[in-house]
């Protein structure tokens, strides 16, 4: 009897860890991923960019929504369509 006592404490510390490593991932991970994946999914569509300078790393740019409409009450800061990225500038000529 003591043993399945034992063993039943064990299910339920690991039910309990399982549960905090969830509720851990839902609070504080999850956000961060559903929001970096939405600002890529609107940065793949932007349009109209308005960037600070021509060299400005960031612009702040409209997209276009799932209605294949742009969005004009809503912005996204995308990287600036215009730079060339040092992996293009370290591209050699064909």
């Amino acid at each position: 009897m003591k043993e399945a006592s034992g063993e039943l404490s064990m299910t339920a510390v690991a039910v309990v860890a399982i549960a905090a490593i969830g509720v851990l991932f839902t609070t504080l991970i999850w956000p961060n991923i559903k929001g970096a994946l939405l600002r890529n999914q609107r940065c793949s569509s932007a349009t109209n960019c308005v960037c600070a300078t021509a060299d400005a790393a960031r612009c702040t740019c409209q997209y276009i929504g799932e209605d294949g409409k742009v969005v004009t009450n809503d912005t996204v800061e995308c990287d600036n369509p215009n730079k060339s990225t040092t992996a293009d500038s370290k591209k050699k000529p064909a």
